[in-house]
């Protein structure tokens, strides 16, 4: 059986990665700007910094899977304590939500050179934002999943969403 010490750490825990080391309880900006711009901040690095689009994807990739399997487990457990269904302080999941728009449109596009990064990264943070505030159908729905999944869940469609447009908007612009 678990000490009380153990989970204490285990709710410590849960609460930095749902608010995303804090961001979600001390920036001044609604919590979805507070999770989508540091998550859009930390994949134009990597994206400046990696040698290829294709170690670009997989580590995109691999962030993403690891913020939505982790962010899930913490952002329920977080809501629990906090007694909320979906507490503004809890940003992981618009985190999941940034990079899976990021790895929807990445196959699509071709980040070469400064220009292509800021448009991608700008254009997926602006998408992403509108899609997770605006959530049409089916996205909206997806909220009243239990828990951690559907905190987590219609940030994901919302991102996915983004992906495609912000995708399909290269192609038809730019090439």
């Amino acid at each position: 059986m678990p000490t009380s010490n153990h989970r204490d750490r285990r709710t410590g825990s849960a609460r930095l990665i749902a608010t995303t080391f804090g961001l979600g309880e001390i920036l001044p900006a609604p919590g979805t700007t507070a999770g989508s711009l540091p998550a859009a901040l930390v994949w134009a690095a990597l994206a400046l910094t990696l040698p290829s689009a294709r170690l670009l994807l997989i580590v995109t990739g691999g962030l993403t899977l690891a913020a939505v399997i982790v962010g899930v487990w913490a952002a329920g457990r977080e809501a629990s304590r906090r007694g909320a269904e979906d507490p503004g302080p809890v940003v992981i999941d618009e985190v999941a939500g940034q990079w899976l728009c990021y790895l929807t449109a990445l196959p699509f596009i071709h980040l070469e050179g400064d220009p292509a990064l800021f448009l991608v990264t700008a254009g997926g943070f602006f998408l992403f934002r509108l899609f997770d505030v605006w959530k049409p159908w089916p996205i909206r729905r997806l909220e009243q999943l239990p828990g951690g999944i559907g905190i987590v869940a219609d940030d994901l469609a919302a991102g996915v969403l983004a992906g495609i447009v912000l995708a399909t908007g290269w192609r038809l612009i730019l090439g």
